[in-house]
């Protein structure tokens, strides 16, 4: 189990530069995960990891040994490509121990590694199938089985359920995350798919054109992007335009197109004033039909129940009520998808927000009002 420490990293092309000076720290045991669209270097990055791609500038650290000019064979790395390049001639068992009969590990010894990676896997009672004979899925476990028999300090994988039905991409998610962690390997793992990397990384990075544009772990990147890149590469989010017009203890005061907001203070970098632009992610938004609303304002409740307080004001957010950061909206489009429904809401003039709600009970036609809680407006600073 080694760390990787990148600094520095650069690749170039001519003119043209793949990976634009990268500094990480990948921990021992991590599964860490390349994260950007496609030409953002993430597959050159993991390349250089591996030894395959020489760096233009940097050095690339397994614990204290620099290994930037290691050859491959000597790093003790596993790697897992898109395509599984599995031998259709040979058994799986027989494709497995490949890599040990090159290191020219002893026949009994070699029985019982792949046997055993086989096992970790889920594949040990396919040992003497042709990969042919096997389904997609199973191939990728094998391809991942011949890549931990080895016993490699460093696990690369470079976008390995590219190749699998949406399906079997989902079942394998869980399944790759388990296996990394039960081998206590530290795990590089390169992907464009958003849904990929929050659900299984403990640390992502997000690249854009060579550079790492924000690192951490997936819940944070998602509910706190530092960039409008980043809020609009890993899902749906709503943009808008607005101004800093205050600071009170509440946090920050916003003016929009549509009337104020306010968004939390507990946020990166925002300017005393000017202008920035917000994320606010659709299921972020509450929605209420009109007229619901204007049955059950703050007021309404307070006096029919008896309640005071913060327990006043929780309630009073979690109707929708009040002026703080709500809005009325014409629903202008909606689409149901079972256990939500999307909402297309015209607010004003000239901001059209998206918005979700779950287990809809009904369809919703006219005005409706969204509101939104301060903790879920991300100031952004580009």
């Amino acid at each position: 189990m080694n760390s990787i420490k990148l600094s520095d990293i650069r690749k170039s092309y001519g003119s043209t530069v793949a990976v634009d000076g990268i500094d990480l720290v990948i921990e021992p045991g991590e599964l860490f995960f390349l994260l950007g669209p496609s030409g953002c270097g993430k597959t050159t990055l993991l390349r250089m990891i591996a030894g395959f791609i020489e760096p233009t500038g940097g050095s690339i650290h397994f614990d204290d040994r620099n290994v930037t000019s290691t050859p491959p064979n000597k790093r003790n790395t596993g790697m897992v490509f898109q395509s599984y390049a599995l031998w259709p001639h040979m058994t799986v068992a027989e494709n497995v121990g490949y890599g040990l009969v090159l290191r020219k590990i002893p026949a009994d010894q070699r029985a019982t590694r792949v046997q055993r990676a086989l096992e970790m896997v889920q594949m040990g009672d396919y040992a003497q199938r042709k990969p042919n004979e096997l389904s997609g899925g199973q191939q990728q476990r094998v391809a991942l089985a011949r890549a931990l028999v080895v016993e490699p300090g460093v696990l690369l994988l470079d976008e390995p359920l590219s190749n699998l039905d949406a399906k079997l991409r989902l079942e394998m998610r869980s399944e790759i995350r388990r296996i990394c962690k039960e081998a206590g390997i530290t795990t590089v793992y390169v992907t464009h798919d958003q849904d990929e990397a929050l659900s299984m990384a403990d640390r992502v990075a997000v690249l854009r054109n060579g550079k790492a544009v924000q690192v951490g772990d997936p819940r944070t990147l998602y509910r706190r992007p530092a960039t409008r890149f980043v809020a609009e590469f890993l899902g749906e989010t709503n943009f808008i335009s607005a101004e800093v017009v205050g600071r009170t203890d509440a946090g920050v005061e916003l003016q929009t197109p549509v009337g104020k907001m306010l968004a939390s203070s507990d946020q990166g970098s925002v300017p005393e004033r000017g202008s920035v632009t917000c994320s606010i992610r659709p299921e972020a938004f509450r929605v209420v039909p009109d007229h619901e609303y204007v049955a059950s304002t703050a007021s309404d409740v307070v006096e029919a129940e008896g309640v005071t307080g913060s327990e006043s004001k929780q309630l009073d957010r979690r109707i929708g009520g009040g002026d703080l950061n709500s809005f009325e909206g014409e629903v202008e489009h909606q689409v149901f998808l079972g256990d939500q429904a999307q909402y297309h809401v015209r607010i004003g003039d000239d901001m059209l927000v998206r918005a979700l709600q779950l287990n809809p009970t009904g369809e919703s036609q006219g005005r409706l009002r969204v509101s939104v809680d301060p903790d879920d407006i991300v100031i952004l600073s580009d």
